[in-house]
Parts: C-alpha cells; sequence; structure tokens
C-alpha cells in the first residue's frame, strides 16, 4: 500500500509557529512516528507552500497512490483549483486538520474541498493524520 501525505502553505514550520494550536512537533519528527507504526505501508511526504505545486503532485499520484492525506491549510478555505484537482483524480482523499477549524476563526468553517475528499478529520492534533491512514486502510 502507498498513501502520500501532502501538507499545504506554512506547514513547514509546525513545531514553531503558533504552538498553543499546532503544538510543539515538527511534521518530519510525527513522520518517522507514522513510518514506525506503518512499517508495512509505504507513506510519502510532500509540503508546499505553492497551490499550483499541490495542484501538480495530486495530478502526478492521483491515479497510482492507494491513498493521499492532505491538510491544505489556508488553500482548504480558497482553493478551487485544488478542489478540482481531487475531483479529477481517483485516488481517494482525506481532508485533515490539526486543530479544529470550527473552534477558530468563520472563515476556516467552510472548506472548497471537503466535497471532493472521501472525508474530513479535524481537532485530533497530529492524530489526525493517522486517522486519516487508518480509513485509507479499512477501505
Amino acid at each position: 500500500m502507498k498513501i502520500q501525505i501532502i501538507n499545504g502553505p506554512n506547514l513547514n514550520l509546525l513545531g514553531v509557529r503558533e504552538k498553543s494550536i499546532y503544538g510543539d512537533a515538527s511534521f518530519e519528527s510525527y513522520l518517522v512516528e507514522l513510518r514506525k507504526r506503518y512499517s508495512n505501508i509505504d507513506i510519502e511526504y510532500y509540503q508546499s507552500n505553492v497551490e499550483g505545486e499541490i495542484i501538480n503532485k495530486l495530478h502526478q499520484i492521483g491515479f497510482e497512490y492507494d491513498g493521499i492525506v492532505i491538510n491544505a491549510g489556508a488553500y482548504t478555505h480558497t482553493s478551487i483549483a485544488i478542489a478540482d484537482a481531487i475531483a479529477a483524480i481517483n485516488t481517494p482523499v482525506i481532508e485533515v486538520h490539526i486543530s479544529n477549524v470550527y473552534k477558530r476563526e468563520e472563515f476556516r468553517h467552510h472548506s472548497m474541498l471537503a466535497a471532493s475528499c472521501r472525508g474530513v478529520i479535524a481537532g485530533f492534533g497530529m492524530d489526525s493524520y493517522r486517522l486519516a491512514i487508518e480509513n485509507l486502510i479499512l477501505k
């Protein structure tokens, strides 16, 4: 099984930015834990602050991987283009968020991506990624 995790803008700063919201661990350190836990799964990681690069990655892998876990950051609330890219591919996609976006600013309460995804997981910290992987394994 091959799963791609895609993180969007500003998520390269996890462990440094807004620790009260996102915690103090980097994603790279969490990724080590995920890969140990799921040693029988090929988990690849990609991060970009650029919308078009995220779209290109979705197009590149969206017909050959078993699942995609995406945290599009702020693009979740603005990007019709990423939503269209998700809708265009065959690989199932799960949208994740580290924070509970519904406890935050109102503009974060709407996802442009959710309708194109298998599901949405939010508010469980980094564990949101594990929960998404668990769903992809079961389906």
